[in-house]
């Protein structure tokens, strides 16, 4: 099959501690980038873009490598505070029954 999608994938760099990217598609690998000077405010052409499931993979990558978002505010975040919550129950409850 020929797929000509994009494909990005992250990993952590444990010698570097970063994350590492590849980009590729069908049976190439992007090797060099670019970087053109531009005017600032000026728009600015994807490179590509991403469908949802390729964005997927991506972020799928890049929590294995450790990455969390830094708001906290997905469900990670929604669900640190509901644990947060049930322990103040708990202590309410255990109080209160004096155990």
């Amino acid at each position: 099959m020929n797929d000509n999608r994009l494909k990005i994938r992250a990993c952590f760099s444990g010698g570097w501690g970063g994350i590492e990217l590849r980009l590729f598609k069908n049976d190439k690998v992007a090797k060099d980038i670019v970087y053109k000077k531009t005017e600032i405010g000026r728009y600015i052409e994807p490179v590509e873009i991403l469908t949802k499931d390729q964005a997927q993979v991506l972020m799928d990558d890049l929590w294995t490598a450790g990455i969390r978002p830094t708001e906290g505010s997905g469900s990670a975040g929604s669900l640190k505070a509901t644990q947060d919550h049930l322990e103040d129950m708990r202590k309410i409850a255990f109080n209160r029954l004096k155990i």
